[in-house]
Formats: structure tokens, sequence, C-alpha cells
């Protein structure tokens, strides 16, 4: 079987930290940039909240950079990894590109229990951070325990939660940026919408 490292892509090192665009406009702008490379980005939310659209924008970001989407609790659309039976173990041989998404951890928690989830993700964040690889992984809401979701979060670099607030007749969507690492947390919610297209991210400030 071949070496992971033969997948992923070398990014020169440099003395600024090279941003990765995460697909959605103003979180780019929020984000002065985009997402540090060689992170992990943890999102979470309901499953309704639109962390599916966010991850597949993501993965699917211009650029013309290749990426590997491992969905495993949801369609597989072309180009998508079925990891529905595959062992988190197994995951790191089929990584390809700059762009790993994994949709969602949640599932892989459930079905081989946390510690085989945060041990997944140790054995490959310093892969990813050599490579300049970013890896977003999918975690819904209402399934985990607070300590769980706890050692989730502290294993992330970035932690992005969508939130979801019914006022009236009206659906109010945000986003919160609540962990980045090396750098402050952007102390304003992100509003956004979800169209036929996706996320679109208002790009005015709110704030909080």
């Amino acid at each position: 079987m071949a070496d992971a490292r033969s997948f992923i892509q070398d990014v020169p090192i440099s003395g600024k930290t090279k941003k990765r665009t995460t697909g959605i406009v103003g979180l780019n702008l929020l984000l002065d940039g985009g997402f540090p490379e060689g992170t992990l980005v943890m999102i979470y939310g309901t499953p309704v909240s639109g962390l599916d659209l966010a991850a597949m924008q993501f993965w699917k970001a211009e650029g013309g950079e290749e990426g590997t989407y491992f969905m495993n609790d949801g369609d597989v659309e072309v180009g998508m990894i079925d990891a529905l039976d595959l062992h988190p173990g197994m995951y790191a041989t089929q990584m390809a590109g700059s762009r790993i998404v994994i949709d969602s951890l949640s599932t892989i928690i459930v079905k081989y229990g946390v510690e085989e989830a945060l041990k997944f993700l140790r054995q490959i964040r310093e892969e990813m951070k050599k490579r300049g690889v970013n890896l977003m992984f999918v975690v819904y809401t209402g399934i985990h325990s607070e300590m769980e979701m706890t050692r989730i979060m502290r294993m992330a670099d970035v932690v992005i939660e969508f939130k979801t607030n019914v006022q009236q007749a009206e659906i109010e969507r945000t986003l919160a940026v609540q962990k980045i690492k090396d750098a402050a947390a952007p102390q304003r919610l992100l509003p956004f919408i979800i169209t036929a297209k996706g996320i679109e991210a208002s790009t005015t400030q709110r704030v909080v």
C-alpha cells in the first residue's frame, strides 16, 4: 500500500503563514485570507445548519487544488470516497491533495469510539502540518458528551460553530470562529444565508 506522504503536496516553507481559501468569501475576509495552511479545522453544529455545504465549498474551492472528500454518513457524490465501512486507520493512504474533508467525524466516533477518532487525528496532524495540508472535519451537536466535545476541540487548530436562531418568522444563521491557532479569534459573528448555490456569507462586520 502506498505511503500517504506520496499523495500530499509539499509546500515551500516561508516566514509568513500561508492561507488557504475557505470557499466562502465572507469567511476568508473574517480570517484575513482563509485557513492557515497545515491546520485541522473543526466545523460543528446541527445537521441542518449548513455544515455539509461549508465542507463541500471548502473541498471544491477555486484555485485548482486537488482534494479528498471522505463521506461516511451521506450520499456519495462524484469524486468522493465512500468511507462508510472504512476504518479511520485506512484514511491516510487515500488522502490526495491539499483539501481533505471528513464528513463526519461524528460517525467515526459513534462507530469506533472517541479514543479511536482522537488517535486518528493525532497520527495525521503532524503530517498535515509538515505538508501544508488542511483537513476539515464535521462534528454534529447533540450527539457527543461535553467531555468528548472538549477533547475534539482541543485537538483542532481552528474551530467554527454554525449557529441557527429562529426569531418569529425568520431564521437567522451565523458563523462563530471559536478558536484559531496562534491568533486571536474574531470578536464578531458572521451572518450567512443558504442559497441554491450554497453558503453566502455577509462581508459586512457585526460587533458582538
